[in-house]
Formats: C-alpha cells, structure tokens, sequence
C-alpha cells in the first residue's frame, strides 16, 4: 500500500507519495504518475498572486517556471529505507530495493543495496519527461514561449460592471475611470467641485465637473483658471471713457457731462442749472461745458465769470454833443445837458444856482440849489450809505437841519445827521434798474442869535443801472 502526504496553497496543490515496496507494481506506478501530472497542472480558480507553483522556480531571464530538484536541496527529503527521486514539480520516496526506480545518486556499487537481481529481459517502463509549465498569468504561445494572458480582452477577469480592467504583466487589476474613486468594490463619482477644482463657478457631473467662470470672467486654457476681460479694449461699451476693473468695468465721463442711470451713456450737464453765481451776468451751457456773457456796455473779465463796466466816456465812445458832458453809469452812459438856472435863480457856476436875498421872490426859496449826479446798481444791499451832506460855514449861534424835501415818494431813503453840520443819505429799500431818481436834500440853518431862518439845497439825481455790476 502506499500514502499520501498532501499541502495546499493558494496558487497549486502539491502531492507527496510514498510508495510501500510490496504493492509497487507497473499498473501502480501508471496511475501514481498519472495522478501526478494531474496534481502538478491543476491551478486555483483565482490569481492574486505572480510566482510559480510549490516544486518550481521562476527562471527570470526566460520568465519560465523550471522544477526544483528537492533531492538535492531538501536534506534527508526521505529517511529509512527510502530512497529520493527527482520528478517534475515534486520528488518520490521509494523503497531502496525496488526495481522501477533507481536514484541516481546512488552508486550501483555501494554496499547499502543488495546485490543486484541476475540479468534478465529489461522491461519497457515509462519515461518520465518534464513538460514546460509557464508561471501564473502566462500561457504558451505557439512559439513555445510562455506570454502574458490578457484576461481584460479575454473576459476572464472578474471586475465589478463599474470598475475597468487593467491588464499587467501576469495579471490584471480593476480600477476606476477617472473622476471616479473606488469604495467597498464600487466605483463612486467624485465630486470635484468640493476639492475646490475651480477658481470661480464649479458644475459636478458624473465622472467629471465643469468650471465656469462669473461675468467679467473668461476661462483659461486649463480650464479651471478664470481671467478678467478687459471689456474696454474688446468692446467699449462706454460712449466716452472706459475704465477696466476685475470683473467688471467702469463709465466715466468727459468734464460736463454725467453718466445716465444705465452707468454706460454720458449726457450732458446743465451747469448753468446748478447755481445762478455760476456767471455775473448770464450762464450759458454749451456741449460738456458752459460759458458766461455779459451785457452790451460790459467786458468779460480774464476769470471768465465776471462783468467788468466799459467807461464810454473815458474811451470817448459816445454820441454826446460838444454842449452835453458824457456821464458813464455801469452799463451805460448819459449826456447831461448843462446846467440852467430857473427865475428867480442866477447861475454862479456849471452847477450851481443862487436866488439873491435882495430878491423878493427868494424870501421863501432856498438860498443856493447844487446839482449832483451820481450812479448806483440795480439791488444794492440796505441799508447803505450813499451820500453824505455837509455844511461849508459855521456860524456862531448856529445849528442845522438835514432833511429830504421832496422826491422820496416810496421812502426808499432817509437823512441821518452824523454830526452838528453833517449828515448821510441812507438808502432803506432796495432799488431796481434801470431808473432816475431825483432828490432834494435839504439843509436848514437856525440861528437864534440873529433870528435867522435859511436853507440850501443839493438837487441829486441818481442813474439805477439795469444790473447789478
């Protein structure tokens, strides 16, 4: 009888036999060797691993699986009586006096065997060969060499339908496409978009994601960058300056103009409209700007605001005749014709007139009329002094009345006395142009001395310009 002595791993199944010397026939030996071969060519369902069966050793120049030769590198690989016999992925104990089996490293001369049966007929035993066996994950090819098995292409790998497979040398392996992440043998999108992967707008879909970038923006080649447009040199929105910022842009205007609610159009701005000090005299506005105008009898000063009054006398730029003397007022001129003395009045100069004491007529007149002429402007700020009165003697035992005696219908003016013999003219109500006014200012002298009661009087007349300037 013999036994079996048997050990499992994961790539192949190697068996051991022991061979008794008294069942040990040709028959036996047939299906012991049979049973052999079997043992060394059967593979396990599954290769995880790369490396050949337990009996061989992987040849690396050749990639080959070659046998191992147990006999010789296994020391006392069989004890007793046994004696070891190489085979092709294993070795055999066999009884030393067994005809079948000889080993041959042992002398046919040593002393430890019997002496050798008598000749007779040599029986035709089976030869044992050693087949080529290729290493886990490779198969012969008709070339006799082992090559790589492809078991993606073939089908024979066992991914999961959600997973790829990756054929290596010898093997294979399952994995995920890309955007996809491998978890308890499933393969899960992954979403991008948490990792950051886009600098601005991030869409996750399946497998994959897609960056997007905000208004203002553009994508990069890497297509996840963004980048500012420069919306004002690709296409000026604005219709007067553009200004690029990030992301966006900006409208600006020309000077005198505003931009519109739409932020883009510019329209023109009304200066004329936001204040009435803008200009002296009239605000004009113009297309982005405005400019000032003064009335004829003005000049525009270098500030280009202010009105400046043209002196026609004093340039000679009048019509007045050789008789009138030319009276410049803002604005204008007047010819005043000279002075005439009514009866019973005597004219002592060019402005001035007399009524005799001798005189009867002049018991109740004043004793001297001057004649003034001034100019004022149109609104002049109240109150405000704008002439002042004063008389030329004193006389002891004197004093003196200062009074407006005629021509102050509106009470647009009162007399103030400043002192014993003086007094001013006080404007109370503005005045508008244009206008004449004439008034008589009274100056009456009291003394109580000689009983004596007199008076003069200075006739001035006042040119209200039509402005203000």
């Amino acid at each position: 009888m013999f036994g079996k002595l048997s050990s499992y791993s994961s790539a192949q199944t190697l068996v051991f036999f022991h061979l008794s010397p008294s069942v040990l026939d040709m028959q036996g030996l047939r299906r012991i060797l049979t049973a052999f071969t079997l043992a060394v060519c059967l593979s396990s369902p599954g290769k995880a691993q790369q490396q050949c069966t337990n009996g061989f050793d992987l040849d690396r120049t050749s990639g080959q699986c070659l046998d191992i030769d147990e006999c010789r590198t296994i020391p006392e690989a069989c004890r007793g009586d046994m004696v070891c016999v190489n085979q092709n992925g294993g070795y055999l104990c066999v009884p030393r006096t067994n005809p079948v089996y000889r080993s041959p490293y042992l002398s046919p001369y040593s002393n430890v065997y019997p002496p050798p049966p008598a000749p007779g007929p040599v029986p035709n035993y089976p030869t044992v060969t050693r087949p080529l066996i290729c290493r886990f994950g490779f198969q012969l090819d008709e070339n006799n060499q082992c090559a790589d098995i492809d078991e993606c292409a073939s089908d024979s790998h066992q991914c999961n339908p959600t997973q790829i497979c990756i054929n290596t040398e010898g093997g294979y392996t399952c994995s995920c496409t890309e955007g996809y992440w491998l978890l308890e043998g499933q393969c899960l999108d992954i979403d991008e978009c948490r990792y950051g992967y886009c600098q601005q707008l991030c869409a996750n879909v399946p497998g994959s994601y897609s960056c997007t970038c905000n208004p203002g923006f553009t994508l990069n080649d890497d297509g996840r960058s963004c980048q500012d447009v420069n919306e004002c040199t690709s296409e000026n929105p604005c219709t007067q300056t553009c200004v690029n910022t990030y992301g966006s842009f900006l409208c600006r205007c020309e000077p005198g103009y505003e931009l519109e609610a739409d932020g883009v159009n510019c329209s023109d701005m009304d200066e004329c409209s936001f204040s009435e000090f803008l200009c002296q005299h009239e605000c004009v506005n113009g297309p982005g700007s405005y400019y000032c105008t003064c009335p004829s009898g003005y000049n525009l000063l270098d500030d280009s605001r202010s009105c400046q009054d043209i002196n026609e006398c004093e340039i000679r730029n009048f019509t007045c005749t050789s008789q009138q003397t030319c009276f410049n007022i803002p604005g204008e001129y007047k010819c005043l014709d000279p002075v005439r003395c009514e009866e019973p009045y005597l004219q002592i100069n060019e402005n001035r007139c007399m009524c005799p004491a001798e005189n009867p007529g002049c018991r109740d007149q004043p004793f001297t009329i001057l004649y003034r002429v001034m100019d004022m402007v149109s609104g002049r700020s109240v109150p405000s002094d704008i002439f002042q009165m004063q008389a030329t003697t004193r006389y002891p035992g004197a004093y003196y009345i200062f009074q407006i005696k005629s021509g102050n219908e509106g009470r647009e003016f009162y007399m103030r006395q400043t002192g014993p013999i003086s007094a001013t003219l006080v404007m109370t109500r503005p005045v508008k142009g244009p206008r004449t006014i004439e008034l008589d200012l009274e100056m009456i002298t009291v003394n109580t001395v000689i009983n004596f009661r007199g008076s003069s009087v200075i006739r001035l007349r006042i040119f209200v310009s039509q402005y203000s300037f």
